[in-house]
This record gives C-alpha cells, sequence and structure tokens, in this order.
C-alpha cells in the first residue's frame, strides 16, 4: 500500500482520529488519575502528585485543542503524525517525572506504538518504535551520567548492567510490538478497503438494477408465495395502469382477475402464453406473460416473477393482416369470375330487351321480361360494385376540407327519405384539411351514414365529427343498438352482412378504401351509446 493511498483512505479518517483522542484521554485518565488516587490514600508514591495532577491537566488541554483542530485541519495524515510525537514526548515526560529506571510507566511507549499502527503506516510505526527506544535510552543515559540530577532523578542503587538490560528488552518489545502491530494493522485495512469496495460495488450492482428494472420495456411482477406483490415496475403500471403504491403488498387477483399463477416451488419456466386484463381506464388488454419461479442465494422459495407485454396492438394488427390476406385472395378469385359473369348477364339482358321491343308480346310476359331485366341490371350493379372493391382504382389524395366535404355530404343524405327522421351533427372545425380521395371518402362516409340510418330505423342521431391535429381521424358515430362483440371481429369481411338484404360489400369497401389511403378503419362502442366508426389517415403526401 503506498503511502498516497494510505492517506487518502484511512488517515484522512476523522473517526478514527476521535476514537484515538477518547482512548488517549481515558487511558492517561486511567493510568495517572490511579496513581493520584492511591497518593491521596496514603500508599506509597514514587512520584510527587503535584506533577500528576499537572500532566492530567496538560493532557486533557491537548486532547481538548486536537479535537476542535481536528475539524478545521485539511491534512489529517500529518496531523497524525503530530499526536504520536506528542504521545512519545508525553510518555518520556511521565518517565521523567516517575522515577526513570524505576519507574512502571515505560510500557506506555507500546501503547504509542500500537496506536500509530492503526493512525499511520508500517514504515512510520517501526519509525515511532525507534523513536521510543532513543527516547527511552536517552532517559536511562542522562539518568546514568547523572545529568538530571536537577529534577530528583539520580542514579539509585543501579548498576550499569541492569540500565542495559532494560534498555534491551524495552527496544526488542518495542521493534516487535511494531512489526507485529504494523502487520495486523495493514491486514485490517486491506480487509476494510476490500470490503469498502464490496460495498460500493453492490451499490453499483443496486443502482444499475434499479435503472434496468425502470427502464426495461416489459412490465415485471415480483409475488410473494402467498400471492401478495413485491415489486412492480415502471412498465408495469404504464401497462395496467395501476400505480405501484396501489399494487404492492395486495393480493395480485385483486387487480388481475382473470389471471392464475400456480406458486408450486417445483414448477418449471412457464412458457409463453396470453390473458384478458381490464385497464385501470376500463381498456381491455391482451397481455402476454411468461412466469419464472424465484429463488434465494440458498435456494429457498422466494415466490415467481411474471413478465408481461401489452399485445393488444399486435393482435389487432394480426387480424388486419389475416383480413386482408384473406380480402386478397378473395378479390383475385373473384375478379375473374365476375368478368365471366358479366358478360352472359350482359347477353341475356340484351335478349330481353330485344324480346320487349317485338310485337305480339302478351302484358304478362312483358312484366316478367321487365323485372328479369331490372334484376339483370341489379345483379350488374352488384358486380361493379364487388369489382370495385376487389380491384380499386388507384388513389389520388389531394389537400380537402373535411368540414366542407362533410356538408356537401350531408345536403344528399337529407334528400334520401331513409333520413327523413334522423337528425346529423356535423362537428368539424372549419378549418380541417386532410390529404384524401375526396370521391373515394365521400362514397365511404355514404355508405357508413346509410348504414347508421338503417341501425336506428329511421329514427335516432349520427354524429361526423374528425381531427386534423398530428394523425387524422374522421369518425362516423350513431345513436342506434350498437355493434355486438361477436359481429365486430367479422363486419369488415365481404358478404358478411346482419342485413337480410344485404350483400355484405359496403363495409368491405370502406376498409378497402382506407387501406389504400394507408390507413385503418375500427370499430368501437360510441359516446351516443351506438357504433361508432374510425377512419385513420396515413401520413399526408
Amino acid at each position: 500500500m503506498t503511502r498516497a493511498d494510505f492517506k487518502g483512505q484511512f488517515a484522512d479518517s476523522s473517526r478514527s482520529l476521535t476514537w484515538y483522542l477518547i482512548c488517549r484521554t481515558a487511558v492517561v485518565t486511567f493510568l495517572l488519575g490511579g496513581a493520584a488516587f492511591l497518593h491521596f490514600q496514603g500508599e506509597e508514591a514514587q512520584t510527587s502528585i503535584v506533577p500528576l495532577l499537572i500532566l492530567i491537566v496538560v493532557a486533557y488541554l491537548q486532547a481538548i485543542v486536537s479535537s476542535l483542530l481536528l475539524q478545521s485541519v485539511s491534512n489529517r495524515y500529518l496531523f497524525s503524525q503530530v499526536q504520536i510525537v506528542w504521545d512519545l514526548l508525553f510518555v518520556t515526560a511521565l518517565l521523567l517525572l516517575s522515577g526513570g529506571i524505576d519507574s512502571v510507566f515505560p510500557f506506555s511507549y507500546l501503547l504509542v506504538i500500537v496506536a500509530a499502527s492503526f493512525l499511520l503506516s508500517r514504515r512510520l510505526t517501526i519509525l515511532s518504535s525507534l523513536c521510543a527506544i532513543i527516547l527511552l535510552g536517552g532517559t536511562l543515559d542522562l539518568q546514568y551520567f547523572g545529568y538530571l540530577d536537577f529534577i530528583d532523578l539520580g542514579r539509585g542503587n543501579a548498576a550499569a548492567s541492569t540500565y542495559l538490560s532494560t534498555l534491551f528488552v524495552h527496544a526488542f518489545a518495542f521493534l516487535l510490538t511494531a512489526l507485529l502491530s504494523g502487520t495486523l494493522a495493514e491486514r485490517w485495512r486491506f480487509s476494510e478497503r476490500q470490503l469498502l469496495k464490496k460495498n460500493i460495488d453492490y451499490e453499483e450492482l443496486e443502482k444499475l438494477n434499479r435503472a434496468i428494472l425502470f427502464q426495461i420495456p416489459s412490465g415485471l411482477m415480483l409475488l410473494s408465495p402467498d400471492g401478495k406483490v413485491l415489486s412492480f415496475n415502471r412498465s408495469a403500471s404504464e401497462i395496467t395502469g395501476f400505480s405501484s403504491g396501489e399494487v404492492l403488498g395486495h393480493n395480485y387477483r385483486i387487480f388481475f382477475s382473470d389471471f392464475e399463477v400456480d406458486f408450486d416451488p417445483e414448477a418449471k419456466l412457464l412458457s409463453r402464453s396470453e390473458f384478458s386484463q381490464v385497464r385501470k381506464s376500463g381498456e381491455n388488454l391482451i397481455l402476454g406473460y411468461t412466469i419464472t419461479p424465484v429463488k434465494g442465494g440458498q435456494g429457498e422459495y422466494l415466490g415467481v416473477l411474471v413478465t408481461f407485454q401489452d399485445l393488444t396492438q399486435i393482435k389487432q394488427t394480426e387480424e388486419e393482416l389475416k383480413r386482408a390476406d384473406r380480402l386478397a385472395a378473395i378479390g383475385r378469385l373473384s375478379a375473374g369470375i365476375a368478368h365471366e359473369i358479366r358478360n352472359p348477364l350482359a347477353s341475356i339482358s340484351g335478349a330481353v330487351q330485344l324480346l320487349l321491343e317485338g310485337d305480339g308480346v302478351k302484358q304478362e310476359d312483358q312484366r316478367i321480361m321487365k323485372i328479369v331485366v331490372k334484376e339483370a341490371e341489379r345483379l350488374n350493379a352488384l358486380i361493379t360494385n364487388f369489382l370495385n372493391f376487389a380491384r380499386p382504382k388507384p388513389i389520388s389524395k389531394l389537400p380537402v376540407n373535411v368540414c366542407e366535404m362533410v356538408q356537401d355530404l350531408v345536403l344528399m343524405l337529407k334528400a334520401d327519405s331513409r333520413f327523413s327522421g334522423v337528425e346529423i351533427r356535423v362537428d368539424i372545425p372549419a378549418d380541417c384539411t386532410i390529404h384524401l380521395d375526396r370521391a373515394l371518402i365521400v362514397q365511404s362516409l355514404w355508405d357508413l351514414a346509410i348504414n347508421a340510418a338503417e341501425a336506428l330505423d329511421g329514427h335516432g342521431f349520427i354524429r361526423i365529427s374528425a381531427c386534423a391535429e398530428g394523425t387524422n381521424y374522421i369518425f362516423v358515430e350513431d345513436s342506434g343498438p350498437g355493434v355486438v362483440e361477436d359481429v365486430e371481429a367479422k363486419i369488415f369481411e365481404p358478404f358478411f352482412s346482419t342485413k337480410e338484404q344485404g350483400a355484405g360489400l359496403g363495409l368491405a369497401s370502406v376498409y378497402s378504401v382506407m387501406e389504400a389511403h394507408q390507413g385503418c378503419l375500427r370499430i368501437s362502442r360510441g359516446s351516443l351509446g351506438g357504433a361508432r366508426f374510425e377512419l385513420q389517415f396515413g401520413h399526408e403526401g
């Protein structure tokens, strides 16, 4: 470990220095305070009480000053070194005042060395032990040669060998303590660094996990073995309309009534499946989901993870593609048949008309022949409509004022006897403009209006509205009984009709026209209570 790493990671910790100052004050109080207490109790003491009290006061003052400076000092590594130097000098002063070689306090150097190992690097810890040896040796040397007699620290009766053995034993103890405590402190710091790094990694992983759960487009729902919702991500809330606060802690069946989960711990990963769900706003959804059993690090069963996506739009697109495929196949097959029918039909109609122009045709035969001609014309019109459906003409899209177009359409509708008891409401901005083929859309709106009038049975309301902001829409809705759900799936298919005399080509033609506009035609329940047809147009141009 380099000095820079040590300074950056450990010596800069104010908490370690705070505990060090507290422990040092406690040790001084225990040692010197105990000696002062014994002196007051009348026990024998080698030191005078006054120096001990002075040292206690000095120690307390130094601790107070150090505590105040600790909050403002920027270089705490240097501050730690100063504290160790102070302690070495303090122990040396205590040694001088407590008898030198006869003192019981040389072991205090060991406490300073141990403290240095936790505050400083191992190199400086060994340097601290060497300083302690020098200070102890210098004190004993000065005492031996009588240079400390002025503080009543005489040589006494100790021999030179006693001084040497005392210095040797303590020097060996100081160095051994520095090596052992320095090594242990280095290992402790290494373990602390690894633990700190691991904690940082766990925090980063947790942040990354939260970010993934927040950004993932699929809905994620974690369920406990008793069915309670433990986790509900953002996408799940957006899909279902329920916030995580509403769902968490409650049984999932409250919000997913048509969804059943197998909580068998031995269950395998459930393959893709689907279920119906009602959104909070009331919209019907089709959700695709998978279920995965969740186990902890020890293999304990934690519940299941449900992953789901909104397939509603995809299902609608699939149905539209299937319908388009069916229509294309029918168109290709029927176009040829229609031409083959049209030719003999024209011959039959022409022949009958020639017979009508002849002389001597009875009145009864004329009536029958007129019926034949009329039905032939009706059949020819049906074939013409079918050909237009099966092989629609190329469209020519131009910017059209929808309000003016619909107003013209309303005038034509009011002239039809089927609209005599029907009120037509127009809710379109005067400047509403959409790129479309006017003739085809007018015909489509005419067909939708006729269907609405027949559904109303001659009495009710029809509303035609439009929106041209962003995506372009035209809506046709009525106050009739609406369309039952089973019929909605087949209503745009050719030759499907709920009317006795209906050919089933009106809505199919409208659907084909909207496809040619690169748009779509949808049906839903309108605000008037009946059916609502939505004509959505593609991009302008």
